[in-house]
């Protein structure tokens, strides 16, 4: 599982290297400095995925996470802050951030993140969960899509983390069916994975 690590301040930087080549499931295969040094690796290097600390020089961690998502790279990117704030990571997940995780994480906390990432889980640090779901809750409940019924048991049983196989368990539906049924609500809420489906339902008051 290929990994590219941003961050400015050259102690935490090493420290996160070290750890990531400690890992066997882990392949550093760039670093960078910059914002937009990551953001020219990942294009050339398309990682597995890139862990990025929040604020840097020249584009921050959501720049470079806005350019890959509107690019379509293949690189999921786990963002990297001192920063706890709902509003941030709301934003984070709105535009399709795979991971997001405090700087107080152990290094330890940190692989298994991005390993589960590369494995295509979205993983939130529990610090964190907190102040989004309270940034969600302040945000107006209007504008709600009309979502079928199906659609919206599906939609409630995402948000409690279950994948389209254990859903298709439940609901004696094949996880192809599972999926499509995923894939219309996520047009329908003008999202294109889990974790902004479930934030922008809760934002529209269709989640309680």
């Amino acid at each position: 599982m290929t990994v590219l690590v941003a961050d400015d301040h050259p102690v935490y930087l090493e420290g996160l290297v070290r750890a990531i080549k400690q890992q066997p499931a882990l392949e550093l295969v760039g670093t960078a400095t910059g914002g937009r040094e990551a953001l020219n690796l990942v294009r050339e290097l398309t990682p597995a995925v890139a862990l990025l600390d929040h604020l840097m020089p020249d584009l921050t961690g959501l720049d470079v996470l806005r350019a890959v998502c509107r690019d379509e790279l293949p690189t999921r990117v786990v963002l990297l802050s001192a920063a706890t704030d709902g509003e941030i990571v709301f934003h984070a997940v709105r535009l399709g951030v795979a991971g997001y995780l405090t700087k107080d994480s152990t290094r330890a906390a940190i692989c298994d993140a991005l390993i589960a990432v590369a494995r295509g889980d979205t993983v939130l640090a529990p610090e964190i969960q907190a102040g989004l779901a309270g940034a969600m809750r302040q945000r107006e409940h209007d504008d709600r899509p009309a979502l079928s019924p199906r659609e919206h048991e599906i939609l409630k049983l995402v948000a409690q983390g279950l994948s389209a196989p254990e859903i298709g368990n439940r609901l004696f539906l094949s996880p192809a069916t599972i999926k499509t049924h995923q894939h219309n609500f996520y047009e329908k809420l003008g999202v294109s994975e889990r974790a902004a489906a479930v934030a922008e339902a809760m934002r529209r008051g269709l989640l309680e």
